[in-house]
């Protein structure tokens, strides 16, 4: 048995020139983005110099001008990305766009890919992913799905109600999941794509949410009535759920590679200003309370950095890496919330300001804890399995004895 974390020549390279990327071509223009908003023009601007840089969607596969770096290496790249808040945009790895590559890439066919993966790799086209539902919806409980989904001649109409749906301003087609209705249709549900020019897929109001750098909001939508042709059907009718699982597990796994980047920002501008500011007789580092600060939060950027490369690597070896996947994603985003939290506090009052970057940090990365499976959905689910293992050992003492 081995433990080999070692980052190869290649992979550190390329970090290196997406280090040098997010510094040079993505950090100089963050403040006009905090003042104006992000808009799909600089999206594709920045874009563009990615792709001149050689830095362009790393974990996209190569076959289609990604970089096509194993997941346990996107781990190191998509950290780097995540060194600024606009940096997974650039490179064309944040969310939504890169669970849906991800997803498509999986399970989609060729015609499906055709049409809405390779220019989603490509970074011609933004899409969403549109599941989450008011209450008494679908949230962290996928089971409570109330969006529906009916077979007509040649296809399917959906009908229902979504919200929070991330990047639907501008989109130019959506992952929609529904639950199948009808004696004609398989139990479960269907995941379907659907262009947002359909007549039925209705764009509502922007959800006025405490973060500000996604770009396309976060909207809820509505489904009218909305036609999706057979050939839409992503996947098998009835297999949403597992096909959910193909995008969720790795999905939140990257979510932790972004935002263990941006809390390592958060702590290096932190303890710069703490290394620089000097009260009370002394500078701020050399003060007891402000070095259990930066010491702490050292530990969790480690600690989160390792369970991540793990799992990753697991992921990457084959694995379902489902219960893996609940643990890194709570020990991280609870570690990454700290992280910046501490970050705020040691800065003072400029901490809490965009200025620093430290303030919209903290707005952005506090709805992690939630999304993608809220901390406490997947306690109970880890603590489950735990209990199961321990029922299963009973019941194996039980049998010898």
């Amino acid at each position: 048995m081995a433990f080999d974390f070692t980052i190869s020549p290649h992979v550190e390279e390329q970090r290196r020139r997406i280090a040098d990327f997010v510094a040079n071509e993505v950090v100089p223009v963050e403040q006009q983005v905090f003042r104006e908003g992000f808009t799909d023009e600089l999206r594709l601007e920045l874009q563009s110099r990615a792709k001149a840089a050689g830095v362009f969607a790393p974990q996209a596969p190569a076959s289609l001008g990604g970089g096509g770096f194993r997941f346990d290496e996107a781990a190191v790249l998509l950290e780097e990305a995540g060194y600024s808040l606009l940096g997974p945009v650039a490179l064309n790895c944040a969310a939504p766009d890169e669970g849906n590559i991800h997803l498509l890439h999986m399970t989609g066919t060729p015609e499906q890919q055709a049409r809405y993966l390779e220019p989603l790799v490509s970074g011609e086209v933004r899409s969403c992913f549109a599941m989450t539902e008011p209450p008494p919806g679908a949230g962290s409980d996928p089971s409570a799905l109330r969006t529906t989904a009916r077979r007509v001649d040649g296809g399917w109409v959906l009908n229902g109600e979504k919200w929070l749906i991330t990047g639907a301003e501008g989109a130019a087609f959506s992952i929609v999941m529904a639950r199948n209705e009808g004696d004609d249709a398989p139990e479960g549900a269907t995941m379907f794509l659907t262009p947002t020019d359909n007549p039925g897929f209705v764009l509502g109001e922007h959800l006025n949410t405490i973060d500000g750098t996604f770009l396309g909001g976060h909207l809820r939508i509505s489904l009218r009535d909305c036609f999706v042709p057979d050939e839409d059907v992503l996947g098998e009718p009835g297999s949403g759920f597992a096909a959910a699982q193909v995008r969720l597990a790795p999905a939140r796994l990257t979510h932790c590679m972004r935002w263990l980047g941006a809390a390592r920002r958060a702590h290096d501008i932190a303890v710069e200003r703490a290394v620089e500011r000097e009260l009370f007789g002394s500078r701020l580092s050399e003060l007891g309370m402000a070095q259990s600060l930066i010491a702490e939060n050292e530990i969790d950027l480690a600690a989160a950095r390792a369970i991540l490369w793990q799992t990753s690597w697991v992921l990457a070896e084959g694995s379902r890496t489902s219960e893996e996947s609940s643990r890194a994603k709570v020990f991280v985003s609870e570690a990454v919330c700290r992280v910046v939290d501490r970050a705020v506090q040691l800065a003072g009052g400029m901490g809490t300001s965009e200025e620093l970057v430290l303030g919209r940090i903290y707005r952005d990365v506090r709805s992690f804890r939630i999304y993608d499976g809220a901390t406490e959905v997947h306690k109970m689910s880890i603590a489950k399995r735990a209990a199961r293992r321990a029922g299963a050992r009973i019941a194996a003492r039980e049998e010898r004895a």
